[in-house]
């Protein structure tokens, strides 16, 4: 049967069914509870305990779930709860105090009482009424079932995470070998916000953001980093361990920010599961595991949770911030800042009238139109997922190019391209639609990253859109430069051998462990222009060997070597020469 939505076992059925008189004061059922499973407090009140009475009379059940969004819900199956606290257990096997901040169902506590032996006490945290009787139950029917047990003091809370006096509780358990362990709402607080949730903590800048990062997209953060950012803090006295199933950006912002809050933890792992299946959701996650009480380390290990086969080391090394803590001892001489500037592609947000296909000597745009227009102001177009050859000069779409510059006056188009124009205007309908404050007041068919770079020759372009670190050597398509779209970033040379030994360092052995050393794969845009800028390719020329350059590189002459040579030497002197 259930009672206010959690289910009852059989055996805790049997339990209440025989002390039904003592469900008449809940003084002496609770005493009785007490005895047997070492929980505090398991009726509040005598009119919990009467419903309960009724129920047992009745045979009445009711059952309900929460909206997963508004409790970030995502229970935790009984296996891995299981798996976590053994693997907790070898890391402390003294473990006497087990916190569960978001406790659900239960399960985190139930594996923990059935692994640690010297447990003296057990508090968990809910906010959602159904689950806190669930895990009640869940515990008594555990003791039930095993009555010759120890039996820890329990104390099962309802109480919203972000309101629970941490503080008082940390101060109170000090002297207890400590095990913080759970798995905490996988939401952000404006994802909360947006169906109006109350599961809400207070209204704070808690990452110590400055000026509009505090009244922005900065001041969004995850639920889950802002409980493990608070207890972290307030237990980093205890002696113990943190253990928690989070998202992987949670972790890599817990570290990244661990240079600065100096939280007294170390020998942090970062161990990757399957959220598909554990959780049926398309989340990057892990169990975030770490020391509390310790000198602050800031690195992190990271490894898979089911064989534990070792991934990498992230983390602060060399006053940066890197994915490998390895590559980036072998390869962070190439981390300086490119004498080249990284662009962006051309950004217009009006696909269906810009970009086009060449069918049979003709223009058809994604309207299913087809367009008569001069070629002069209609270039080759790749994006992303055209860059997956070493060099191309090929391409699938088209784009229009009505400015060389941003903001350059396109009334020229009228008188100059009489028919491209005319197709223009004639869907400027389309062009006055783009949301983008990017376009107000700008020229009409105003597109953006378009400058003289744009019309180099010869580009070395890479994706910003997948994971690869790839770069592929862009050639002109009958003498005409090719476009990039706004997904891809690259840089632009007049000169084919140039271009060339560029393409050929971007592509190295060194630069490549480099990028790898410093990108997240699990980020959004892991590739981006503040990445692309570090690379020094003046110190990827020097580290360079010509002889192996010649093997990649056709007709590859010395003077050219050399040309290049001297041209990022120059480029850097002329740096230093602004500062």
């Amino acid at each position: 049967m259930t009672y206010l939505g959690a289910l009852v076992s059989d055996v805790a059925l049997e339990f209440f069914s025989e002390n039904q008189s003592d469900l008449t004061d809940f003084t002496l059922i609770n005493e009785k509870i007490k005895k047997v499973s070492g929980i505090n407090d398991f009726f509040a009140n005598q009119d919990e305990a009467t419903k309960l009475l009724n129920e047992i009379i009745e045979k009445h059940s009711i059952a309900s779930e929460p909206d997963r969004r508004e409790y970030g819900d995502f229970q935790t199956n009984m296996d891995l709860a299981h798996q976590v606290a053994k693997y907790s257990h070898t890391k402390n096997k003294e473990v006497e105090f087990v916190l569960e901040p978001t406790c659900g169902k239960g399960n985190f506590l139930l594996a923990c009482i059935s692994q640690f032996k010297n447990l003296k006490k057990v508090v968990g945290v809910e906010i959602y009424k159904p689950y806190v009787w669930a895990t009640k139950f869940g515990i008594l029917t555990y003791y039930l079932n095993n009555p010759n047990t120890i039996k820890p003091e329990i104390d099962i809370i309802h109480s919203n995470a972000f309101e629970f006096d941490y503080s008082n509780l940390a101060k109170s358990t000090e002297q207890f070998n400590t095990l913080i362990i759970g798995n905490p709402p996988w939401v952000t607080n404006s994802e909360l916000g947006s169906i109006d949730s109350k599961n809400l903590p207070a209204k704070s800048n808690f990452k110590n953001h400055k000026g509009l990062d505090a009244m922005t997209g900065k001041g969004n953060f995850d639920i889950g980093e802002y409980i493990s950012f608070t207890l972290l803090k307030c237990f980093e006295k205890h002696k113990g361990i943190f253990a928690f199933l989070i998202k992987n950006s949670v972790v890599k912002n817990l570290i990244y920010d661990q240079k600065r809050n100096q939280i007294r933890m170390s020998k942090s792992e970062k161990l990757n599961i399957d959220a598909k299946k554990e959780f049926n959701v398309s989340v990057s996650a892990c169990l975030f595991l770490t020391h509390l009480n310790t000198e602050p380390d800031q690195t992190c290990v990271e490894c898979d949770f089911y064989n534990r086969n070792y991934i990498t080391n992230f983390g602060w090394y060399k006053d940066k911030f890197v994915y490998s803590v390895q590559d980036y001892d072998e390869s962070s001489i190439i981390d300086g800042k490119s004498i080249f500037v990284w662009r962006s592609g051309v950004k217009h947000d009006c696909s269906k009238v810009m970009e086009l296909d060449q069918i049979n000597g003709h223009f058809k745009n994604a309207l299913g139109e087809e367009v008569i227009l001069e070629k002069d102001l209609t270039y080759g177009l790749l994006k992303s997922s055209d860059l997956k050859y070493d060099r191309t000069n090929s391409f699938r779409k088209l784009t229009i190019i009505t400015q060389q510059k941003i903001g350059q006056d396109t009334t020229y188009i009228q008188n100059k391209f009489p028919l491209t124009y005319e197709y223009l205007n004639s869907h400027k309908a389309f062009f006055d639609k783009r949301k983008s404050s990017i376009y107000k007041d700008k020229p009409r068919f105003s597109i953006f990253g378009i400058g003289k770079y744009s019309f180099a020759t010869y580009k070395v372009a890479i994706s910003g859109l997948y994971k690869s670190t790839h770069f592929t050597l862009v050639i002109p398509k009958d003498c005409k430069p090719i476009m990039l779209d706004d997904t891809c970033y690259f840089i632009g040379f007049d000169d084919l051998k140039t271009a060339e030994i560029a393409h050929y360092l971007a592509n190295s052995e060194l630069v490549q462990k480099f990028l790898k050393s410093i990108i997240f794969s699990d980020s959004k845009r892991s590739i981006n222009k503040d990445t692309l800028m570090r690379i020094d390719f003046e110190e990827a020329f020097l580290a360079a060997d010509f002889e192996k350059a010649k093997e990649k590189i056709e007709d590859l002459e010395i003077h050219h070597w050399e040309t290049f040579g001297k041209l990022v030497n120059e480029r850097v002197a002329e740096q230093m020469t602004l500062f």
